[in-house]
């Protein structure tokens, strides 16, 4: 018989766990600085490396943005307003300093690159010029000087300056999906370099320099089906692929250039590896303390020190210090934060990775989170990521934890067109072939119907931005399928989407989804909007009004059709939130009341 839940854990308590996650190293290496939500949004902290208190750098009423400059105590910080993405870019002059605004164009968008290794200059990208196309910029600290250095037009975002400070990198994202070239420009000459030119489409990432700036590492997918490591050479401009495949998601060298990191993933798991920086041989693996994803890694400067930022499905997310230089392979790990968790100590959900066969027989994974304890079959809850080129991974997430404490099981597939399983999976998804991802959903019903444990009847879609549309798609094509959905700033209608998201973002979603030009009648075709008669479930919708990405009128559009059809529905829209919900206050709002109106249409009760 179906289960009925008895059990109603608070959901404040798993959305009042806090996260920290290292922002860099102080210049004499006695501190790190930490992004933590403590405050209910992201603001900057510092920490000694000893241990001890948080002590706050920062207190905006936005999240903050930090990267920390070379050298001393100083922080860049960028910081929108209300969600508008429209960055603006502060300094922050040392502890107890008053941020200071450097770049304060409130109509365009700011985004900081990356700090020179003399903390002297940074570069940024904006787009100033037309709206529309990212150009890149160098800001020196010193004089204000600001120079423009990289105008090919498109999206194009600096990377890192060469160690002398002569070459900053650019990755320039082409007109193609997932396709991007690395650039090196010469900031004396104006000598642009193309690193990686290539038949196809293929993805760069940016360079990680040796100290002597004679070459760097870049991990690249080019004629590959996933990406590996390789190095350029700047006296003979040529590169090679130089690390073993498995290991090819990132190599970074410590600014003396004693050390590097490797780092990969394993369906969604993160692993770490310190190396050699000349040959990349490895020399130990980081012991992480569990099973689960680095949220970030900062080096000392003498790369005597490696602060890591981890989470998984047990640990909402700190800081482990670990000491480089010793012999032990786990570098004698100390826990160096240790944030607020309401729930520390309860029962919480360990994910268990499975596959199910989609309509066309390919393997998909998911990520299953059962409750505890379970009776009869429980409900389930759909989870799927936005991108489309995400990855669902096995972080802390509290509404997947919360619901599994209730008696829900959770499953969080990576629908074809995720990232993180090639390039072939990823282009499953492209333009056309926008309806096939849809259908996966279909193969992880059949396997939710096959389980014993679980209730089929009683299935619910729940999805942000792309995330959204699947959610959408889920209840307009699979109208039989599924008992209810929330959908957080989803896209209704591809085609009133790419008319009306910012005119930054329409080139770049053209790439994945189709083009208004040349794609209109199928963008209308397989938009949730078109066959919106379809739609019977109930339907919980969440938005920021400031969204720039996936504009309100979105989630408008339905909710009125919606409200004309008699279908029950709910829209709740927070005037100071744009692509998601970045504030504290409004998800302990939201949350519960989506999660209240789920239990009353599933007939759940407590």
């Amino acid at each position: 018989m179906p289960r009925t839940l008895t059990t109603k854990p608070e959901l404040r308590d798993y959305l009042e766990a806090k996260v920290a996650s290292p922002v860099g190293f102080s210049g004499d290496g006695a501190h790190v600085y930490v992004s933590s939500n403590l405050t209910g949004t992201a603001q900057l902290y510092r920490v000694p490396v000893g241990g001890g208190e948080l002590e706050p750098l920062t207190d905006f009423s936005e999240p903050v943005g930090p990267v920390a400059v070379p050298g001393g105590d100083r922080v860049l910080l960028q910081v929108d307003s209300g969600g508008n993405e429209r960055h603006q870019i502060f300094l922050l002059d040392g502890p107890g300093a008053e941020p200071k605004a450097l770049i304060d164009e409130p109509d365009f968008i700011h985004w900081i690159g990356s700090v020179s290794r003399d903390g002297g200059r940074f570069s940024y990208q904006c787009n100033r010029r037309n709206g529309t196309d990212f150009d890149v910029f160098v800001h020196d600290l010193e004089s204000g000087e600001d120079r423009l250095v990289f105008d090919m037009g498109g999206w194009c975002s600096p990377a890192s300056f060469s160690p002398d400070g002569r070459w900053l990198a650019i990755v320039r994202n082409t007109e193609k999906n997932m396709d991007s070239d690395l650039y090196l420009v010469n900031l004396g000459d104006g000598e642009v370099i193309h690193v990686n030119p290539h038949e196809g489409d293929a993805m760069a990432g940016g360079p990680s320099w040796l100290a002597d700036s004679s070459a760097f590492y870049f991990s690249t997918d080019q004629e590959r089906e996933f990406p590996a490591v390789a190095r350029y050479d700047m006296a003979t401009k040529a590169w090679k692929f130089v690390a073993e495949d498995d290991w090819g998601l990132a190599a970074r060298v410590s600014r003396d250039g004693a050390l590097a990191l490797l780092t990969t993933s394993v369906d969604g798991f993160s692993r770490v590896r310190l190396a050699d920086p000349q040959s990349l041989d490895v020399l130990r693996e980081i012991d992480l303390p569990g099973h689960g994803v680095v949220t970030g890694l900062s080096l000392s400067e003498n790369g005597g020190r490696l602060a890591v930022g981890f989470s998984s499905a047990r640990v909402p997310g700190d800081i482990w210090l670990y000491d480089t230089t010793t012999g032990n392979p786990a570098g004698h790990p100390v826990r160096l934060t240790e944030s607020p968790n309401p729930v520390a100590g309860r029962t919480t959900t360990d994910p268990e990775l499975i596959r199910f066969e989609s309509f066309d027989g390919l393997s998909v994974p998911a990520f299953v989170y059962r409750p505890a304890g379970a009776e009869g079959p429980s409900p389930v809850l759909v989870q799927i990521h936005g991108g489309p080129e995400g990855q669902t991974l096995p972080a802390w997430d509290p509404l997947k934890q919360y619901l599994a404490a209730r008696g829900y099981t959770v499953v969080s597939p990576n629908v074809r067109g995720s990232t993180g399983y090639g390039r072939t999976y990823h282009h499953l998804d492209d333009v056309r072939l926008r309806l096939d991802s849809v259908r996966d959903l279909e193969g992880l019903h059949a396997w939710i119907t096959a389980q014993p444990d679980l209730d089929e009847q009683r299935a619910v879609l729940y999805g942000g931005s792309y995330g959204g549309y699947m959610v959408l798609a889920g209840l307009t094509f699979q109208p039989d399928l599924w008992a209810a959905a929330i959908d957080i700033v989803g896209i209704s209608s591809l085609v009133t989407f790419l008319e009306n998201t910012s005119a930054w973002r329409r080139q770049f979603r053209e790439r994945e989804y189709g083009s208004l030009e040349h794609d209109r009648d199928f963008l209308h075709e397989v938009s949730p909007m078109t066959h919106i008669d379809n739609l019977r479930a109930p339907l919980f919708i969440i938005h920021g009004e400031n969204d720039p990405r996936v504009p309100v009128s979105e989630a408008r559009q339905i909710a009125a059709v919606l409200a004309e059809k008699g279908v029950r529905h709910e829209l709740v829209v927070y005037p100071d939130e744009g692509h998601g919900l970045a504030k504290l206050a409004n998800r302990l709002d939201a949350y519960p009341r989506a999660v209240d109106f789920l239990d009353e249409v599933l007939g759940l009760t407590q």
